[in-house]
C-alpha cells in the first residue's frame, strides 16, 4: 500500500502567500519561501503553489520563486497557475517543480490535458478541479477563474462527469478543492468524497476542510481513502503541526512516512 501524502497548500498572489474562506477575502499570510522551507522542515510529502490569478490576468506564473524554491527543500512540488502550453508547463519542469497542475485552462481546453500527458507523461500532471455543492440542485458543479472572486463562473460540468473526463483524457492525479468547506475548518466534505473516490480511478487528493487531527484520519480511513490530504488554514495557523498529525495517523493504523 503506497504511503499517504500530507501536503501544504500555498496560495500565491503578488509574490506572498495568502489564503481565504470559500475563496473569498483572502489575506496574506508570509514570505513564499519562509513557508516552503519550514513545511519542508516539518514533514510535509510534497507542497503545492497555486498562482491564484495567473489565469485569470492571462499571464505565466512568476519563475523567479519557483527555481529559488527548488534550492531550498527537497520534497516534491507542484506548481499551478495559467499554465497553458506544453512551452509553459516545461519553463516550469525545468525550474525544479515535479508536477505541474492545471484547472480553468483544462476547462478551456481540455485537448490540454491529453497534449501535457503524453508530452510529459501521466505522472506529471495534476488536474485541480474547484466544486461547489448546489443545494437546491443537490448537485456538485465545477467552477473555473476561482482565484479572484469577481470572475468565479460556474462551468456546464458536474463535478462527476469532469472526473470522469480529466482520466480519459489522460490526468494521472486529481486535486479535488470543495469549495464550501474551504478555509472554514469545520472537516472535508465526506459524502462528496465517497462519491467521487468510487469513480475515481486515479490518485485523488483531498482539499478544503481540514481543522483538526482526525479529519485527516476520516479521508484516509478505508471507507474513503483517498491518497492524500491538502491543507492550508491548519498549517498556516499553526493549528497542526505535521509531525504531530503523522504520529496520530501511524497509530491509527494509516500508511503514512514520518
Amino acid at each position: 500500500m503506497l504511503a499517504k501524502r500530507i501536503i501544504p497548500c500555498l496560495d500565491v498572489y503578488n509574490g506572498k502567500v495568502v489564503k481565504g474562506v470559500n475563496f473569498k477575502n483572502h489575506k496574506v499570510i508570509g514570505d513564499i519561501l519562509t513557508l516552503a522551507k519550514k513545511y519542508s522542515q516539518d514533514g510535509a510529502d510534497e507542497l503545492v503553489f497555486y498562482d491564484i490569478t495567473a489565469s485569470i490576468q492571462n499571464r505565466s506564473i512568476n519563475k523567479k520563486w519557483i527555481s529559488q524554491i527548488a534550492k531550498i527543500i527537497n520534497i516534491p512540488f507542484c506548481v499551478a497557475g495559467g499554465i497553458k502550453s506544453i512551452d509553459d508547463a516545461s519553463k516550469i519542469l525545468f525550474l525544479g517543480a515535479e508536477k505541474i497542475s492545471i484547472n480553468s485552462p483544462a476547462l478551456d481546453n481540455p485537448n490540454l490535458i491529453t497534449q501535457l500527458s503524453k508530452y510529459f507523461g501521466k505522472q506529471c500532471v495534476v488536474i485541480g478541479i474547484d466544486s461547489w455543492y448546489n443545494a437546491n440542485k443537490k448537485k456538485y458543479y465545477v467552477y473555473k477563474y476561482t482565484g479572484d472572486e469577481n470572475y468565479t463562473q460556474i462551468t456546464h460540468w458536474e463535478t462527476s462527469e469532469w472526473i470522469k473526463t480529466v482520466q480519459d483524457l489522460g490526468a494521472g492525479e486529481i486535486v479535488l478543492n470543495m469549495m464550501n468547506e474551504d478555509g472554514v475548518l469545520n472537516g472535508y466534505d465526506l459524502i462528496q468524497l465517497k462519491k467521487m473516490r468510487k469513480i475515481c480511478k486515479i490518485p485523488l487528493i483531498a482539499s478544503g476542510g481540514a481543522g483538526c487531527k482526525n479529519h485527516f484520519y476520516q479521508i484516509f480511513h478505508k471507507n474513503i481513502n483517498v491518497d492524500g490530504a491538502l491543507a492550508a488554514s491548519v498549517f498556516h495557523k499553526n493549528i497542526i503541526n505535521i509531525k504531530i498529525l503523522k504520529k496520530f495517523l501511524l497509530k491509527k493504523n494509516i500508511e503514512i512516512r514520518i
